[in-house]
């Protein structure tokens, strides 16, 4: 990276920010550690001081600044890591350098909503380049009278620091550098304005609260607090390497522990095929908006989009954290919402269940509330897992879904097994309307001949994942299952999943996930398979599925789904019982509906049916 000639005027080295953004808040320390200053200026009025000073050393810990003004009118300071004015006076007070507040105290500041360009920018172009391109952009526009009285009181205090100081590191927002610049062409009289202020108070900011009006997404927030005194060690022994902390790499770190989070509470992986989509979703998104990286509601709304409401709220429950909070601390707390701050701010709401409509008005009971834990582990320390059974529901479902594969499978092998040919002498199995239709100009008829099929589809086997490990990994799907049908409408069921009491979501209530599972009518005749050295043979826990299903299948055909095609030793093995394998590749089927197939609950015991209702 080519070094950067800088923005100075005299011994006055600027470096201008837009208030909370990571790339400026590296600027600050970048231009900090190659002008090494002897004294700093930041746009702070002289009024707030003492307490700004407080907010500062208490970081990582987020302060705000309040005060009331004569209107009523309740003004709000927050203290976060990624503003730059904020970075330099941490370094100044690190180092002991003098700090100096230039700015002016006023009433009534304007709320102003400038666009900037993207200041993700910079990464390429650099800080320099960024703020000058700013400067051309900006230079017709007028200031008004508050921002002149303030950019004169700065003008005026930098042109008596630089006659103290050798070297000066003025840190200030964007929009004031080029007006302040050509201020200190001309000798400026301090404007006259208030040197006090009273009623000053410093407050803790409340977690719930640093998740709603950061500037910057808190995650970064925190990731910069982390890395902020390496990018510092980093420019001073590399005075032109680029930083290690990027944007879009913090966005990939939090898919991925977003990703991690949701296999955990939802018991669903996030494919790479879905990471993907979401990261062209949101830069899209990003780019439609104007922006070169997407903002946090950006972030949430791909997330969503593109995986589903659940894994959307992982990425904002991640996103919103910043973990450098206390629940006593020895200020006051504040709570404040975006309206506060006048802060643009967009509502997202999250679906975290699968939800019914109902086709009309009709009473419907107030559901009792389910209890929670009285104490963490309370539910893990109760269960038992000696006597286990299904929740009678979800075994309806899959039974539902069974019978619906075995026709579907029927239907599949009947048009294998029929032709289409043309009519000479007999209508056969009835006339082929496409096919006539299709060849219209021959002017002929074409009839269907079925060939007669022998047997049904007795067994269903359907295979999520293959769950086969490399030597260093650990199985996914380690709990392996026989369970018989307990009535005479009920499958056997043999099955590979996630472990029983891992994931309680009520008393005695165990979510678990299939990897694979195996149907076979009728009930009560399955040994356990996984226990039966006669499907040894098998290499992997689906194959033993598809062996046990072949095994126990009284009629002649078998359907196999899944998202590639047994090896073909499986079709002799089933062609050795006159049997048939009929392939139906899973990507056939609706993956909203095999999702909400493959998550199911285990209870503890019958009794716990009576109250399953109310916690799943």
């Amino acid at each position: 990276m080519q070094q950067e000639p800088g923005i100075f005027f005299e011994n006055i080295c600027f470096v201008p920010v837009i208030h909370g953004r990571l790339e400026f808040a590296m600027a600050v320390i970048r231009w900090f550690d190659r002008w090494q200053p002897d004294a700093v200026a930041v746009e702070f009025p002289v009024t707030l001081r003492e307490p700004l000073l407080k907010g500062l050393k208490r970081l990582p810990l987020l302060s705000v600044v309040l005060y009331e003004e004569k209107d009523g009118t309740h003004v709000y300071l927050p203290l976060e890591p990624t503003d730059g004015v904020v970075e330099a006076a941490r370094l100044a007070l690190t180092d002991d350098l003098p700090l100096h507040f230039i700015d002016r105290d006023l009433e009534s500041m304007p709320q102003i909503n400038e666009a900037f360009p993207d200041p993700y920018a910079m990464q390429r172009i650099g800080h320099t380049a960024y703020c000058q391109a700013y400067a051309e952009q900006s230079a017709e526009r007028e200031a008004t009278r508050q921002d002149f009285l303030r950019e004169t009181n700065m003008a005026y205090h930098l042109q008596r620091l630089r006659k103290k100081h050798q070297r000066i590191l003025f840190v200030c927002g964007i929009s004031h550098y080029p007006r302040i610049m050509a201020l200190l062409s001309s000798t400026q009289a301090q404007p006259i304005g208030r040197q006090r202020r009273d009623g000053v108070i410093l407050a803790h900011l409340h977690e719930r609260s640093s998740r709603e009006i950061m500037s910057e997404i808190p995650c970064l927030a925190a990731a910069f607090e982390t890395q902020r005194h390496e990018l510092l060690t980093l420019w001073r022994e590399q005075p032109d390497a680029s930083p290690s902390l990027d944007r879009l790499n913090q966005h990939e770190t939090l898919f991925q522990n977003a990703a991690h989070q949701h296999l955990q509470n939802s018991q669903e992986e996030v494919t790479p095929q879905q990471l993907a989509v979401l990261r062209r979703f949101a830069r899209n998104y990003a780019l439609i908006q104007g922006f070169l990286a997407p903002d946090f509601y950006q972030l949430v709304v791909a997330a969503r989009g593109a995986v589903d409401d659940n894994y959307g709220y992982e990425v904002w429950d991640l996103g919103s954290r910043y973990p450098w909070q206390e629940e006593n601390p020895a200020l006051p707390t504040i709570e404040l919402r975006g309206e506060d701050l006048f802060l643009n701010q967009k509502k997202i709401r999250f679906h975290r269940h699968f939800r019914t409509m109902r086709r009309r008005l009709v009473p419907v009971p107030a559901k009792k509330k389910p209890l929670q834990e009285q104490r963490p582990g309370e539910w893990q320390r109760q269960w038992q897992g000696h006597m286990i059974c299904s929740y009678p529901p979800e075994d309806i479902v899959i039974e539902g879904w069974g019978h619906y594969i075995k026709k579907k499978a029927g239907q599949i092998l009947a048009a294998e097994n029929s032709r289409t040919v043309p009519f000479t002498s007999s209508l056969m199995d009835g006339i082929d309307l496409r096919e006539t239709i299709r060849n219209w100009h021959e002017g002929k008829l074409y009839v269907k001949e079925n060939w007669s099929l022998r047997g049904k589809v007795g067994s269903v086997v359907l295979i999520f994942d293959e769950d086969q490990p490399a030597a260093n990994e650990t199985e996914r799907f380690p709990w392996r299952v026989t369970w018989l049908g307990e009535h005479e409408q009920e499958s056997d069921m043999a099955f590979y999943a996630t472990p029983s009491g891992q994931n309680l979501v009520g008393p005695g209530i165990s979510r678990c996930q299939y990897g694979g599972f195996m149907l076979t009518y009728p009930p009560m005749r399955v040994y356990d398979i996984w226990q039966d050295s006669f499907f040894d043979i098998a290499s992997t826990k689906s194959e033993r599925l598809l062996l046990a299903a072949i095994d126990y299948c009284e009629q002649a055909q078998i359907a196999y789904i899944a998202a590639k095609p047994p090896r073909s030793w499986c079709h002799r093995v089933a062609s050795r019982y006159r049997k048939k394998i009929i392939y139906l590749p899973i990507g056939m089927f609706s993956p909203v509906f095999l999702k909400k197939i493959r998550t199911f609950h285990v209870l503890d015991g019958h009794h716990v049916r009576e109250v399953a209702g109310e916690y799943i």
